[in-house]
């Protein structure tokens, strides 16, 4: 079939494409840094709940969510308040900001409460039953496509949580459905933060930090505490500066490198909280909690490692695929296909079928609008 080249002046699109590999490489070469800041963060959330269990037995667990929360709200206010002034709360949909903040503050105050009985260690590794939540529930809620490797790591995570539950075994199981009750509830944050995913990223810090101190302000005078120690008040503004910290730390981590590619580095939350719980409380988990943790984890990482597999380009030299040529994009008459680029090299607005081979990515400019990039991947 042959068709006619449109009689415009060609656009040259070719530069793009080496931004583009630019781009690619600098989040390689900073993956090391973003692997990093993900231990890092891991290790502030650890140390916030090692303060948490400690300061448990002489406060009540509102309070200690108001320092987790009140804390990084007034910092945000005196820190980027005088920049952002309102823009801290502008979004365009305060109801679901004010339920999604609402849902954090309720998973904190459940989780907390599960530290005051679980050891640390355990308490950490029922939280990561989180991201298997999570997947079940963007398959339900989002319609997300759950794949068999998907399925495959909910199996592991249910197995790894029964390990560490132990039904008739010694863990508390009040204190343990706490630990899932959070979890569950942390899960549903994460799904609605989906939905709210083209907000601003302060204004998405912002509400739950916002929320939370507004909501424990109300709920603290109803629980009576000890008399409070004035050598805990720097305690107390280490939660919440430490949940700042890390919140900050993680969320850099993932603007800097693919999510796929240090996802695994966040369980080394649970390495950080075996090692406190048994240094400052003596606490080490027997055999079946270990196991249970290191089969959620090694299910995690497996199937992070998995997808980003299946995410990578066939020519990035991760996996080998025999290039294959295929009549697959044609310049279409009346189109005003104007000019035509395959990995750098301009192909030109030529009539006929254009080759297109497995992995190759191609730009196409048009008389107007912006140009469009396609790339093969079977």
């Amino acid at each position: 079939m042959k068709v006619r080249q449109p009689c415009t002046k060609p656009t040259t699109v070719v530069q793009d494409f080496p931004k583009l590999t630019s781009m690619r490489r600098e989040v390689n070469h900073l993956s090391g840094a973003a692997i990093g800041m993900v231990v890092a963060s891991a290790a502030c959330f650890t140390a916030i709940d090692t303060i948490v269990k400690y300061l448990g037995a002489r406060y009540s667990v509102p309070l200690l969510v108001w320092a987790r929360w009140g804390v990084p709200a007034l910092l945000m206010i005196a820190l980027l308040g005088p920049k952002m002034r309102w823009g801290l709360l502008r979004t365009s949909n305060p109801k679901l900001q004010c339920v999604r903040g609402a849902v954090l503050s309720l998973s904190s105050l459940c989780f907390f409460a599960a530290l005051k009985f679980l050891p640390l260690a355990e308490a950490t590794g029922l939280n990561y039953s989180t991201p298997i939540l999570v997947i079940l529930m963007a398959g339900w809620f989002l319609h997300e496509r759950v794949t068999r490797s998907r399925w495959l790591f909910i199996a592991a995570g249910i197995v790894g949580t029964i390990l560490i539950l132990r039904p008739g075994g010694g863990m508390p199981h009040a204190a343990s459905l706490f630990a899932i009750g959070g979890a569950a509830l942390n899960a549903t944050f994460q799904i609605l933060t989906r939905k709210l995913a083209h907000e601003e990223l302060m204004v998405l810090i912002f509400y739950p930090s916002l929320v939370g101190a507004v909501l424990m302000t109300f709920a603290v005078p109803f629980f009576a505490d000890a008399s409070f120690m004035n050598s805990d008040i720097l305690l107390f503004v280490a939660i919440g500066a430490l949940g700042g910290l890390g919140h900050f730390l993680f969320v850099q981590a993932f603007q800097r490198a693919p999510a796929s590619t240090i996802a695994p580095f966040t369980y080394m939350q649970l390495v950080w909280s075996t090692l406190a719980g048994w240094v400052i409380f003596g606490a080490f988990p027997d055999i079946w909690a270990l196991a249970g943790m290191s089969v959620i984890a090694a299910s995690g990482m497996l199937l992070a490692a998995y997808e980003r597999w299946r995410a990578d380009p066939p020519h990035s030299g991760r996996t080998t695929i025999k290039p294959r040529t295929s009549a697959i994009m044609m310049a279409i008459p009346g189109s005003g296909v104007m000019e035509i680029a395959s990995n750098g090299y301009p192909r030109g607005g030529s009539p006929g079928v254009f080759p297109y081979r497995a992995g190759e990515a191609a730009m196409v400019s048009y008389g107007a609008g912006p140009p469009k990039i396609f790339v093969r991947t079977d």
